[in-house]
């Protein structure tokens, strides 16, 4: 039961149904709404008897826009906020072995840049394998039970990490970390996708980043006191950092488990009322909302498993590869950079604490492109040409690092290392679309884990880029990370163009049949989510 899509604006077919009048619900259009009752075709879109918000679906229903918009705000107030401190804790966690490296943590160690290279393949590898066995528990005991689960467990390796001692120590707790927090990303998104629409996902999921950004500003500062404490009680800086941290994690874990609603219809609980966040017609706002701009998402209940089969034919599904495809190199011209800022800020003479510091402006670049570009493709309804911007921001800053001469002014390699950090993160766009594309709740589950999994494939081979005998201008690197950013050019462009060409044909297929082949063709097709005729792809 998935949706016939007017682009990526909404649910719309030749029967006239849509989600209103206009299809963004919030431009303050009150004009009557459309429903499928009185288009006629509400037979072809009920949700499974045991859908969560099966009690709350009906066809005739209708509200106005401001209504609409009211709900949202208490849903981004009382969801998306709650979604971006966990996201905030998750990133406290990954993202502090940064600056441990500008405290020196490798010296004690007795470590190089290679082992820590290997460490964090370790992790990545571990990472990526997790995806999807975490999506496959999370869609069947729920997000909201399983990723507080994470949370609490991750808390505890990553507080362990005071303790390191050497190498085999420090691999050993990259790889349960990695194990743990794989699959938490998809894990939020498809949490999210139970809340909001197609169009109203990509701006929630900017936040999402930027509170995982904004996590790279608070914890330089938590570094900056933390690391002071170096000494104290016969422990590195370092140390601290990872045990204060990670304790912070596990508190917000803890409280998630009680505050998560499992969907917009199960708020009830001791801990947040008995009688829920909303009444009975905002959930059945909620409820009808999210259905009529996709069908799909009550072919499943929230608790319901997927099978081996359903698996296997989504991973098959290859109208969802090219957006793998770019998830696998996309983000590798910068982040050699990223992982190496406070070892390159410590290389060319900054203080531990100037370092820390001083990374900060290239997490306020990075929080500002997020927002901007984020806006930018949703106003001008493009996503492919848009992410496309982050390699011609990325291109020239590659090649001015490539050929900057090793005399050249640290102030100079400071500026250019900001900017590549800071370039226009179009990750929130590219899960977006991988969610809106994949038609089906089933393939929406598996297509989020497996596109970060080829992310944080392309975080593997980065992260072994930047050698140790190559430092510490890192030629041979910096050549190779302007080769991919000439191929990520081909990659954006071609996802455009065969996304338009499918959905250019099917719509001249569409037009072909008659009104009673289009109904029969409805009434009988064993087609689902995005391999529908009538489901048109975004891009």
């Amino acid at each position: 039961m998935s949706a016939p899509l007017d682009s990526d604006k909404g649910l719309k077919d030749d029967f006239g149904v849509s989600e209103a009048v206009d299809a963004n619900p919030h431009n303050g259009n009150t004009k009557e709404r459309v429903t499928f009752a009185n288009a006629g075709v509400e037979s072809f879109y009920v949700p499974i008897d045991t859908y969560e918000g099966r009690h709350r679906y009906d066809p005739h229903f209708e509200w106005e826009p401001a209504e609409e918009r009211k709900i949202v705000r208490k849903i981004d107030k009382r969801i998306c906020t709650w979604v971006c401190l966990m996201f905030f804790a998750l990133q406290l966690d990954r993202g502090n072995i940064s600056q441990a490296l500008s405290d020196n943590m490798l010296k004690d160690l007795n470590m190089n840049t290679n082992d820590y290279n290997y460490g964090q393949t370790i992790f990545y590898l571990c990472f990526l394998f997790a995806e999807v066995p975490s999506q496959l528990v999370s869609k069947k005991i729920g997000p909201d039970n399983w990723i507080p689960i994470q949370m609490v467990s991750w808390s505890l390796v990553a507080s362990m990490q005071a303790f390191l001692s050497g190498k085999s120590s420090f691999y050993a707790c990259r790889a349960l970390l990695g194990l743990i927090e794989g699959g938490f990303i998809p894990d939020n998104i498809l949490y999210l996708s139970y809340f909001y629409t197609g169009f109203e996902l990509p701006a929630r999921l900017s936040w999402f980043w930027v509170s995982y950004q904004s996590t790279q500003i608070v914890s330089a500062f938590f570094a900056f006191g933390i690391l002071h404490l170096r000494g104290h009680n016969g422990m590195e800086g370092w140390r601290w950092l990872f045990a204060l941290e990670g304790m912070l994690t596990g508190i917000i874990g803890f409280i998630s488990y009680f505050y998560l609603p499992p969907s917009p219809t199960q708020t009830a609980s001791k801990f947040r009322g008995k009688d829920g966040w909303f009444n009975e017609r905002e959930e059945k706002i909620m409820v009808n909302r999210i259905l009529r701009d996709d069908p799909s998402k009550g072919d499943m209940h929230n608790r319901q498993a997927i099978s081996f089969r359903m698996f296997w034919d989504c991973s098959q599904n290859y109208h969802m590869w090219p957006i793998y495809l770019i998830g696998l190199t996309w983000l590798i011209p910068s982040n050699p950079m990223t992982s190496y800022l406070t070892l390159q800020l410590k290389a060319i003479g900054f203080s531990v604490f100037e370092t820390n510091l001083l990374t900060i402006p290239a997490y306020v670049i990075f929080i500002l492109q997020l927002l901007f570009w984020t806006w930018v493709s949703e106003k001008l309804n493009q996503r492919f040409l848009v992410c496309l911007v982050s390699q011609i921001w990325a291109l020239p800053l590659v090649v001015a690092l490539e050929l900057i001469p090793t005399s050249a002014s640290h102030w100079a390699k400071y500026v250019l290392s900001i900017l590549l950090v800071g370039q226009p993160y179009v990750h929130a766009i590219l899960v977006a679309i991988t969610s809106r594309n994949a038609g089906t709740v089933r393939t929406r589950t598996v297509a989020s884990a497996i596109y970060n999994m080829t992310v944080q494939a392309g975080n593997i081979i980065s992260q072994n880029i930047y050698r140790n005998d190559d430092k510490p201008m890192y030629r041979k690197g910096n050549k190779v990370l302007i080769a991919i950013c000439v191929y990520n050019f081909a990659l954006f462009l071609g996802a455009k163009w065969f996304y338009v060409w499918v959905n250019e044909k099917r719509q001249r297929n569409w037009e072909a049949m008659s009104q009673e082949e289009k109904e029969k063709y409805l009434e009988t097709t064993k087609d689902k989510g995005n391999k529908r005729l009538d489901f048109r792809f975004a891009h």
